[in-house]
């Protein structure tokens, strides 16, 4: 009697479960560069405002240098003790960091204890962002079936997409109904508010979440590791330095897409803050739409030849795509659109490729520690670079990380439908 095929279900609930803690702090850390240019003045000295902006955006890059001391210590602690129980951790952390920074007194009011709180706040965000995101690939590749990883880490981006899309839309709705003078003053602090209560909703859905098998039977291994950081470079070298290769091209282009244009867009390029915001919106939707179809897609040809598009459209594509910068949505939206599709390649699988580069006992660290090393280097100084770089220089900049980005990935081994160490 032939066997019957069942059909593979999606445990969606707990798929949304295990990303809605990205999407909150990833929603958190954007809207920290998207309204930078209304608060700087708040909480810096108002008489230079290019000033006040630098150091917003250096407080910024700073938080991002303490994001692989989160990875390295919640990565060994998910490695140790769960996925599960670091990732609640790291949403609470978020989240309070964030109701921070929405009712941080002005420089006006307490002087320079105001800029002081603002980087404790961030230091508390950089921290858990650090963990969370390492551990929240691994959790995703590791209740994953082997043939439909790709299809199962969509969803991290997928969860991510939505909440960068609910933060455009508060930018843009902010942006339509407030002037400038009231959204410095006070309507800054709305989308830090709504991230808190964002935190509240995403601690309800982790509390029943399971842990996995892979952590319950490689727990005592992960604790029998001596040095497990060193153990990283000495006997997987390759992986660390594929995970960093990828990892500064994804970096680099989630800043200039989602954070970075924003404020470059509005302040040199004399765009409307309104376009600009509803352009990042209609991308953002393409953004989510393209995730899950380019997961499933990952299952069928391969990660490899996924990534070996991105990075070379990438490098051939982001600097006339910068021209288009200006005054005007049609070109904003192509821009948004192209850098945006484009990206999915690779954030549709990213967790995936992620989780197959080391084994279950050193997976959060390893992914920890040296992922958000990479993103501390390329994308926490982002937007200061476009900043302070004249020009489309910055767009050959990513360009060229690009070109190293396709030379890393022709290294990569194809491991679609493989079995995690």
């Amino acid at each position: 009697m032939a066997a019957v095929e069942v059909k593979h279900r999606l445990p969606v609930r707990k798929l949304v479960a295990a990303s809605i803690g990205n999407a909150i702090e990833w929603y958190d850390w954007t809207i920290y560069a998207t309204f930078s240019i209304y608060f700087a003045t708040q909480i810096f000295p108002k008489d230079n405002e290019q000033l006040a902006l630098i150091n917003t955006l250096a407080t910024y890059a700073l938080a991002f240098f303490f994001r692989p001391l989160g990875g390295y210590l919640l990565g060994r602690f998910a490695d140790l003790r769960g996925r599960r129980t670091a990732m609640i951790f790291t949403i609470a952390l978020m989240a309070g960091g964030s109701v921070a920074i929405a009712v941080l007194p002005t420089y006006a009011q307490v002087g320079w204890l105001a800029p002081v709180l603002l980087v404790v706040a961030r230091i508390a965000q950089g921290l858990s962002l650090g963990g969370e995101v390492s551990n929240a690939s691994a959790y995703l590749g590791e209740i994953a079936p082997a043939d439909r990883r790709g299809r199962y880490s969509a969803f991290f981006y997928i969860s991510t997409g939505v909440a960068l899309l609910v933060a455009s839309l508060l930018g843009f709705t902010l942006a339509r109904t407030m002037d400038a003078a009231d959204l410095a003053s006070y309507g800054w602090r709305i989308p830090f508010l709504v991230g808190g209560v964002l935190g509240l909703v995403g601690l309800w859905l982790r509390r029943n979440l399971e842990e996995t098998e892979q952590f319950a039977h490689n727990k005592a291994k992960a604790e029998q590791l001596k040095r497990p950081l060193l153990t990283t470079l000495r006997e997987h070298p390759k992986a660390v330095g594929r995970l960093v290769g990828f990892t500064m091209l994804s970096t680099l282009c989630y800043y200039t897409f989602f954070s970075a244009l924003t404020p470059f867009a509005v302040t040199t390029r004399k765009a409307d803050a309104v376009d600009v915001f509803l352009a990042l919106s209609i991308a953002t939707v393409l953004f989510i739409a393209l995730q899950y179809p380019m997961g499933a897609l990952s299952d069928r040809i391969g990660r490899k030849p996924q990534l070996l598009v991105w990075s070379a459209a990438t490098a051939v594509l982001v600097v006339p795509l910068s021209t288009l910068i200006g005054p005007g949505l049609g070109g904003l939206v192509v821009v948004f659109c192209v850098g945006l599709g484009l990206y999915t390649a690779m954030t549709s699988i990213a967790p995936a490729v992620m989780s197959e580069l080391f084994p279950t006992e050193l997976r959060g660290l390893g992914i920890g520690a040296w992922y958000n090393l990479t993103v501390a280097l390329f994308g926490g100084t982002a937007p200061l670079v476009i900043k302070l770089l004249p020009g489309t220089t910055f767009f050959w900049y990513v360009a060229v990380g690009a070109a190293v980005a396709f030379v890393v990935i022709l290294t990569l081994p194809e491991t679609k439908g493989s079995e995690l160490r």
